[in-house]
């Protein structure tokens, strides 16, 4: 095990984890290669307004059977936003505030449809989108033509929403009965990082210095950032792995654990691996996606609640959605609505899905800062204060990354492929030594999309490796 050399691509959650984990179990030759400038990949903390923000993963979700919620339990990070998430109202494009009345109706069947959606979903043969639409409307029973009317719209809404905790462009592609392969963990599922963010949980992992934002920790010597792995040759007469780095540096491994997004093994993964992989596994890349979900965050002087609530949802007149979709600000369809920040007064934060977000990644700042105050003109009468500062998310943009997280997609039902097959490594044939592995947590069977199940899936790769070596009681 001592003398095993270990190559880990990636040191965001999965990699870090198996790092680590690798350094526990006596591995001492692990090399992290990451392709940023930074640690933590779909992980990334920034100093921002009063205090920090997370521009990638942001809550930890359940508490039982979640990994990042039992390592951080008894030490006070973590801390519900449930109140502060339930409080925001819905707003019409023609500035009308929704009756509370109202939306508790429609909040109150979204709500039951989702806590029997595992029971109705598991013969279920079509998506999660013409399920969530069969129910509501079946649920809803008789109402008058305008508050039809701003059901619909709420309707609407909430999809993009639901969209959102997906990853997908619009559920009609996701899965319903993939849905079922997802466990939610018990527990609170609005679990903030208070004042220290995400990377708070890696620089545990790490044992890195929690004041110091770039220390790694036991990682120090075994990370090296700006190496973008060109390509992977897991098969040579020599029976170890070739890693051959951007600059024409050769990097030669007993295994590789790949940590690569989705998004990257789609777009790369013909030219990365030599030979190429074998079908289950294009298969299984082709078939899953990783979507696109984008943040705005906005700092006021002031703080600014325009709706009297912590944030507001938008519900677009099918009037104004058709003057929209005809100008140069179609893409704002996608932006569903803004909330408050937790332990950041002054902050709004706004979500933006699907190709509506990967459209508005391609435009400059101002253009996007020009089109957000014209919504806010469009949807409150009181007007909005110019924002100090403005930050966005570009998740797909970035080529190390090309989306946020992973889903079940209809098209895999069809392939009969899950995240198994993605998990799945490929072995040496003459001692089945595993070459190449992947984790990640599009590679997570039961808690993909979250970073408990990208930290899972370092694990087990790393104990995939000591079992290995436990199994043949000798170093290679």
């Amino acid at each position: 095990m001592e003398s095993a050399s270990i190559v880990i691509i990636g040191a965001g959650a999965a990699g870090i984890a198996a790092a680590t984990r690798l350094l526990q179990f006596g591995f001492l030759n692990v090399l992290v290669l990451e392709a940023e400038n930074r640690y933590g990949g779909r992980i990334h903390t920034i100093p921002f307004a009063d205090n920090v923000v997370d521009l990638g993963a942001q809550w930890c979700h359940g508490e039982k059977g979640n990994v990042v919620y039992e390592l951080t339990r008894d030490l006070d990070m973590l801390a519900s936003a449930h109140d502060q998430l339930g409080g925001y109202s819905f707003v019409r494009s023609n500035r009308e505030v929704i009756n509370g009345t109202l939306t508790a109706k429609f909040k109150t069947i979204v709500s039951n449809i989702e806590s029997k959606i595992y029971e109705e979903l598991e013969d279920y043969e079509g998506s999660l989108g013409t399920y969530l639409t069969e129910s509501f409307w079946s649920d809803l029973g008789p109402l008058g033509k305008e508050d039809k009317t701003v059901a619909r719209e709420f309707f609407e809404n909430y999809k993009k929403m639901q969209c959102s905790m997906d990853g997908s462009d619009h559920l009609f592609e996701v899965s319903g009965k993939g849905q079922l392969e997802y466990w939610d963990c018990e527990g609170d599922h609005n679990l903030n990082w208070k004042d220290k963010g995400y990377r708070s949980f890696l620089q545990l992992l790490m044992k890195a210095d929690s004041n110091d934002t770039t220390d790694l920790g036991v990682l120090r010597k075994h990370t090296r950032y700006n190496s973008h792995v060109e390509n992977i040759k897991w098969q040579t007469q020599e029976g170890n792995v070739r890693i051959r780095l951007w600059n024409g540096e050769l990097i030669e491994a007993d295994h590789v654990i790949c940590t690569a997004s989705l998004g990257v093994l789609k777009e790369t993964h013909p030219k990365l691996f030599t030979p190429p992989l074998p079908n289950a596994k294009c298969r299984a890349i082709d078939g899953l996606k990783l979507g696109t979900v984008d943040k705005f965050f906005l700092e006021f002087k002031e703080p600014f609640a325009p709706a009297n609530g912590t944030g507001f949802s938008l519900l677009w007149r099918e009037e104004d959605l058709l003057a929209l979709r005809n100008s140069e600000y179609f893409w704002l369809e996608g932006l569903f609505g803004f909330y408050c920040v937790s332990y950041q007064p002054r902050l709004l934060e706004g979500w933006i899905i699907g190709a509506y977000a990967r459209h508005m990644e391609t435009l400059t700042e101002a253009e996007v800062i020009k089109a957000v105050l014209w919504l806010f003109r469009k949807f409150f009468t009181n007007e909005a204060p110019t924002p100090v500062r403005f930050l966005r998310t570009r998740w797909h943009s970035n080529p190390n990354f090309r989306g946020s997280y992973s889903f079940r997609t209809m098209y895999a039902e069809e392939l009969r492929i899950g995240s198994a097959d993605l998990a799945t490594p490929l072995l040496d044939a003459k001692d089945d030594r595993p070459l190449l592995q992947f984790a990640g947590e599009a590679t997570s069977t039961h808690h993909y999309s979250t970073v408990h199940g990208a930290v899972e899936s370092g694990w087990r790769e790393a104990q995939r490796l000591r079992d290995f070596y436990q199994a043949h009681k000798a170093p290679l």
